[in-house]
């Protein structure tokens, strides 16, 4: 054996050994800064799952971890795949899935599964609101992620895959039709710096986000545990919604 293969051969078993002695954290060694393999960022260190038949919010959010919010750089809505995708192949988009849902009175453009006319009991303020579809008049009612894409973007949807951040953008346990007004109000806070006006749909507003956090493997801040929390306090038995 020549003295470079030799060289070589000590040089691997040397790499192995560390490797070995070092366990899990000797193959961090060779992955980037951002957990990939390359530094590419492609690996997903959280991934969805389901969620347990009859989880009540105050397991879900018990079972959440508590951290700070991650940078937002890096965030575009792009990074939820295309908007209002028709995931569930049923040959309508989720926008209108979920107007289909949360409307009553509803009619369709002939012919298509889109929403042309309804009647919204708007949750988040308990007005009504007669929906007609239109350049002019669509935004009144508008499509909200619970959790906002922002707001999961910074508590672990980052480390999802691309599916599962597309999963959770067209997820109807993170999506309820309401007020434009409103929805715009909220942006993308989360419990602590925004809560529905009213205050009768708190409980199941709270119940969804922390649901969706569950499900998606995300996580809260201290502040916006505590006032997910307070909202608890006042019913202790809440599910989480399964629609």
């Amino acid at each position: 054996m020549s003295t470079r293969t030799r060289f070589i051969v000590t040089v691997v078993a040397v790499v192995v050994l560390a490797v070995v002695g070092l366990g899990t954290r000797g193959l961090d060694l060779f992955r980037g800064e951002d957990g990939s393999a390359d530094g590419s960022g492609a690996a997903a260190s959280r991934a969805a799952s389901p969620l347990p038949a009859g989880l009540t919010a105050q397991q879900a959010l018990d079972s959440l971890e508590t951290k700070g919010k991650a940078a937002r750089t890096g965030y575009s809505r792009d990074a939820f795949g295309a908007r209002w995708a028709d995931v569930d192949h049923n040959g309508c988009d989720t926008r209108n899935d979920i107007l289909a849902r949360d409307l009553t009175q509803i009619t369709l453009r002939p012919g298509t599964c889109k929403v042309a006319t309804g009647v919204l009991k708007d949750p988040y303020t308990g007005r009504r609101i007669d929906f007609t579809a239109g350049a002019q008049t669509s935004a009144a009612v508008q499509i909200d992620h619970v959790v906002a894409l922002s707001d999961a973007w910074q508590t672990g949807a980052q480390q999802l895959s691309t599916a599962d951040r597309m999963a959770l953008a067209n997820d109807p346990l993170n999506l309820l039709a309401v007020d434009g007004p409103a929805n715009n109000g909220k942006s993308d806070g989360d419990a602590a710096t925004w809560l529905p006006e009213q205050k009768s749909f708190r409980c199941e507003y709270v119940a969804r986000q922390a649901g969706v956090k569950r499900k998606y493997d995300l996580w809260v801040t201290r502040a916006e545990r505590a006032a997910m929390q307070r909202v608890l306090d006042t019913c202790p038995g809440q599910r989480i919604p399964t629609r």
